[in-house]
């Protein structure tokens, strides 16, 4: 099924992790793809396996001058930009007593600042194609909090903000802006010490699906957010995270899960 076939998509981050997934999926459902991002060896090396329905281009999200090259180059190469994709994303797992103002700054700088930079940026491209599909990153930790990540999760919940906002000023001309709000997926970012899955997997069985996620799963729900399957979800949020904002459990009561073994 090619349910984007005859799109253009420019995806930030796409280098790897859930961009790369994003790319993957992207293609598998016939849309061409500007991949973007800093690491330029990872990002040229996608784009090469991919062939024609792939260019790579380096961006810094929070460079203006960097945008509009992106976003010219994605039009003249690929075609007309029918969906942007804000995915690029960092974070820095530390208490906020030990973060410097260096490392907030950059957090929001990238996660937020850099999401807001690149919709305005591509908006008169996207519009005046007709109209289209804006997908913002925020993350379960735009939804609820989490210790240790207290700037990214300020950053994550303005990217939610942020996206309902401008689905409603977007929305009467043509762009449609939802987010995709992941938790628990196994990444390089997530996963900074490399942690073997089946020991990954054990952090996550407090929540419903028992085990980390895959970015295919990420990949699958930007594809149905840029598709015209998604035609009436302006400002959605959709979670993709095992269960982990659904709810809590009670450890003492009937249907909580058991602990692994150690």
């Amino acid at each position: 099924m090619e349910r984007l076939a005859g799109k253009t998509c420019l995806v930030t981050g796409g280098a790897r992790g859930i961009g790369e997934g994003i790319v993957r999926r992207f293609v598998a459902e016939g849309a061409k793809v500007l991949i973007t991002d800093v690491l330029i060896d990872e990002g040229q090396a996608l784009a090469d396996e991919l062939g024609d329905v792939a260019e790579f281009s380096t961006l810094d999200v929070t460079s203006t001058t960097d945008w509009n090259r992106a976003l010219e180059l994605a039009e003249e190469k690929l075609g007309p930009l029918d969906c942007l994709v804000n995915n690029a994303g960092i974070l820095k797992f530390a208490r906020l007593d030990d973060l410097t103002e260096e490392d907030v700054r950059k957090i929001i700088d990238v996660n937020l600042i850099g999401t807001i930079m690149g919709t305005q940026a591509a908006i008169p491209f996207i519009e005046r194609n007709g109209g289209g599909s804006i997908i913002n990153m925020s993350s379960a930790d735009g939804i609820s909090g989490a210790n240790g990540l207290s700037a990214y999760c300020a950053s994550k919940f303005g990217v939610r903000g942020f996206t309902k906002s401008v689905a409603l000023e977007l929305g009467p001309r043509g762009i449609r802006v939802n987010s995709i709000h992941p938790g628990g997926i196994l990444t390089p970012m997530a996963n900074p010490t490399n942690v073997p899955r089946e020991l990954y997997d054990k952090g996550y069985w407090i929540y419903p699906a028992q085990r980390s996620g895959d970015v295919a799963d990420i990949g699958a729900a930007a594809a149905y957010l840029a598709s015209d399957d998604a035609a009436y979800c302006y400002g959605t949020e959709l979670s993709v995270d095992g269960g982990l904002n659904a709810g809590h459990y009670y450890m003492s009561m009937p249907g909580a899960p058991q602990p692994p073994e150690a």
